[in-house]
């Protein structure tokens, strides 16, 4: 099957649901993995489960996008097989609630859950700038207009200082590879970007070194009110110099995430992803790093309002998991 993954595409496919021929069942057939642009976590994290599904058999190409906004309903409509996202904004798009105003996209399935992925608000290192209340009144990126995901996570971080969005002065930006891009261009005082992506290393060596703020307050109020922007939220803690920007021992915000698929994708070729997913784990580490958090045996999680798509709990059934 042959991808052409463009904006016009989407629009094209929008409200269409086609349907994935089974005759590609073969495991050399190719398959597409939907994620943002290059630079992005969800790049970073696409490029390694691919890599891991061609060891395992598959022929796995990855074909990116600006956000999950763009192939979440490219997905949906059959217009490719896979893609990584957050599970909540997969969550909220099966069902149609928040930004997605009633559309449901019901072709949506799990196939496995991956490692949190941890965000911060990073700054420079030697901005004086120590906390997110030091943020008030100062520039930071906001509008994230081709992102809807990161005005609720911004605001569940905001939350953890009895904080919102209207307490900084806001610089609309697209993404959150936009967002650094202002941030390094000195139009903003940080941005919010995940951990481990390769625009913060980029970031950390244009300014000469950043610093990833911690959740102000890491008691169960604060994680409430961040759950309130974001129900899936978590605090894990990260070591200093885990990471680009953790200068010091911390707590971060967490989002659960996901690979998921369209639900006509043959359940063999599902099963085999996962396959290969939880006997490449050291394929996904060498591709990326902070991919050595995956654990195999936390892929089948029952959170989240999307199914899982039989192939995967096939193997999750064989595996006792």
């Amino acid at each position: 099957m042959k991808h052409f993954f463009t904006p016009k595409l989407f629009g094209a496919l929008a409200g269409l649901t086609l349907s994935i021929s089974a005759s590609t069942a073969a495991l050399a057939q190719n398959v597409g993995i939907a994620t943002s642009n290059p630079g992005s976590l969800f790049h970073s994290i696409g490029t390694a489960v691919a890599n891991a599904a061609n060891q395992g058999g598959l022929s796995t190409t990855i074909q990116p996008a600006t956000s999950p906004n763009q192939f979440i309903p490219f997905i949906n409509a059959g217009g490719i097989e896979f893609g990584v996202a957050n599970l909540q904004e997969v969550s909220y798009a099966y069902t149609g609630e928040s930004w997605w105003n009633g559309v449901k996209n019901e072709n949506l399935r799990i196939v496995a859950h991956l490692q949190p992925l941890v965000e911060a608000i990073f700054v420079r290192a030697d901005s004086g700038i120590m906390k997110v209340s030091d943020l008030r009144g100062k520039a930071m990126t906001d509008g994230y207009t081709a992102q809807n995901t990161i005005l609720p996570q911004l605001s569940a971080i905001y939350a953890t200082a009895d904080m919102t969005r209207d307490d900084v002065e806001k610089v609309s930006v697209a993404s959150v590879v936009a967002g650094a891009d202002a941030f390094m261009a000195n139009d903003t005082i940080g941005f919010i970007f995940a951990h481990g992506a390769g625009k913060v290393r980029e970031a950390d060596a244009a300014v000469g070194g950043l610093r990833a703020l911690t959740v102000e307050n890491s008691d169960a109020a604060a994680l409430a009110a961040a759950q309130a922007h974001w129900p899936t939220a978590s605090f894990v803690p990260m070591k200093a110099g885990s990471m680009p920007g953790i200068l010091e021992d911390g707590t971060y915000i967490a989002f659960p995430q996901v690979v998921f698929a369209h639900a006509n994708v043959p359940d063999d070729v599902v099963y085999a992803m996962v396959k290969a997913m939880y006997e490449n784990g050291a394929v996904m580490k060498e591709s990326f790093k902070p991919m050595a958090a995956f654990k195999p045996n936390d892929m089948h999680k029952e959170i989240g309002n999307a199914p899982f798509h039989p192939g995967a709990l096939k193997f999750f059934a064989e595996k006792g998991m």
